[in-house]
């Protein structure tokens, strides 16, 4: 190891190197170029985090469908048990884990932004120790996982074989601890291109796996759950692997007991992102909760169900847009340069709203046939294409709303935010989806209305505080903050860096 001093030269940190780069007098000169060039430029660096991005989502998803597609084989019951375990109990914990890990969304965009490069690292290190300990706080959820299910009004023999299943999925559960933090460490320095080649090397090594422990080793149910522990510590082992043997030599300076200190300040932004996300993560499962209480509900989960899965395959590409604005967008205030902060923000608004009105107009185009992917029944499909509307206007409020969460999580917004989705959610949404339900008896199109009227409420909401944003003033507001932050954990970190 060697110790560099002085100021870090710009050309030594790796960040535009494959991309065309902004005068670092960005804040007066970009408004001097060309606006379709700036929308270019800033297009590229976008598109440099939402391309892998979207594959490393679409991989981890694709995880999932194999892994309940070989339980399928085994049996309905073993799909049932899978599934329910996926989508409760580690759905749960995933969901809260992945929110608390945005954090360094914030803080690691920043930091970056304002070339504090060491601090990233330590931030990693900060989020580590949190994201364990309530790891360790969230493990009776496994561990009494049968008794949780069956007080949910699952059957006794579903909830029992999922509870054995969630037990085998404990190692799944800590890798989120280690994962999340990884992926965002590396999105935030643009080093996107190493987590999708990681994602495709896990997606390869689960397919394999999951041959090998179900067919080729008997291990059946208990294979399965094993595969998706195996997969997930594949991507933490390559990830770290690549941060720790010299793929980030300025950003990571190796372990330090800085990472103990502040945690407190740290453990809030965390719980405030965890919370934040979690809102929205749960809202739409909701939905599948109450319709199951309409009479004769069958037919109507199950058009639902096919919805919510084309909903959740188009939202891969929404979620990879939430994490490159924020990124963005912390990158920018960061660097105290609030112009630039505003057009990432309008420039991830409107190519996000064009694509969900491609994929809207794809589902009304064919609204009477794409649930053929998933079912032959006639009343099945009648129902679907009943609801097709519906599913056009949740993909494009979708396709906005993340977007908008995302400027929320790069400006460091989560508490204030959390308050909001609360409240249009629910205070406004499931409300009004039951009295559309269950009073006015509009059944399960009257509930997803009422979800849709409450997204669109947070979604106008979100965008009048944004629109009516100071960005300067933010701007400012973030450097004092990163150089409060510096001086808490000791040192100028431009000047005490150590490399490779």
């Amino acid at each position: 190891m060697q110790t560099i001093s002085g100021k870090i030269r710009e050309e030594t940190v790796p960040l535009l190197q494959k991309l065309p780069s902004v005068k670092e007098s960005n804040r007066g000169d970009l408004q001097d170029e060309d606006l379709g060039k700036k929308v270019w430029i800033e297009s590229q660096k976008l598109w440099h985090i939402v391309g892998p991005a979207i594959f490393s989502r679409v991989s981890s998803f694709s995880m999932n469908v194999i892994t309940q597609a070989f339980a399928g084989h085994l049996g309905d019951l073993e799909l049932a048990s899978i599934s329910i375990a996926n989508n409760v109990i580690v759905g749960f914990n995933f969901g809260l884990l992945l929110g608390m890990a945005s954090a360094l969304e914030t803080l690691c965009g920043q930091a970056f932004g304002a070339k504090k490069y060491r601090m990233l690292g330590i931030y990693m290190q900060r989020s580590w120790i949190v994201l364990l300990l309530c790891s360790v706080l969230l493990l009776p959820m496994y561990l009494f996982a049968s008794p949780i299910l069956k007080w949910m009004g699952q059957p006794e023999d579903v909830a029992e074989q999922s509870g054995m299943v969630a037990l085998w999925l404990i190692p799944l559960h800590f890798s989120f601890a280690f994962q999340f933090p990884l992926q965002r460490f590396l999105q935030c320095q643009l080093k996107t291109g190493v987590i999708a080649w990681v994602s495709l090397v896990g997606l390869i090594v689960h397919i394999f796996m999951s041959w090998v422990f179900v067919y080729g080793l008997k291990l059946g149910l208990v294979g399965t759950a094993i595969t998706l522990n195996f997969s997930w510590w594949v991507l933490v082992f390559g990830l770290l692997a690549y941060t720790v043997c010299g793929g980030c030599p300025v950003t990571w300076t190796g372990f330090s007991t800085e990472a103990f200190f502040g945690l407190w300040e740290f453990l809030k932004l965390s719980t405030a992102s965890g919370v934040m996300l979690c809102l929205e993560n749960w809202y739409y499962r909701i939905i599948i909760l109450m319709t199951g209480n309409l009479k004769n509900a069958k037919i109507a989960v199950d058009a639902l169900s096919i919805c919510m899965t084309i909903n959740g395959w188009e939202m891969m590409i929404p979620l990879a847009f939430f994490a490159a604005t924020g990124v963005r967008v912390a990158n920018e205030l960061g660097a105290g340069n609030g112009k630039g902060a505003k057009f990432a923000t309008t420039v991830s608004v409107v190519t996000s709203t064009i694509l969900g009105l491609i994929f809207g107009v794809l589902i009304m185009v064919f609204h009477d046939k794409f649930a053929i992917i998933f079912t032959t029944s006639d009343v099945v499909n009648t129902a679907v294409d009943k609801l097709s509307v519906l599913l056009f206007f949740t993909i494009l409020f979708n396709s906005v709303q993340p977007v908008l969460s995302g400027v929320a999580v790069g400006s460091g917004w989560q508490s204030f935010v959390a308050y909001i989705n609360l409240g249009c959610y629910y205070l406004i949404g499931i409300p009004f989806g039951y009295f559309l339900g269950w009073i006015f008896n509009f059944g399960v199109e009257g509930i997803w209305i009422g979800m849709i009227s409450g997204t669109g409420v947070q979604t106008l909401v979100l965008a009048i505080i944004i629109i009516r944003c100071d960005w300067e003033n933010e701007a400012r507001k973030t450097t004092s903050q990163v150089e409060k932050w510096e001086k808490v954990d000791g040192g100028d970190s431009e000047n005490q860096i150590t490399a490779s």
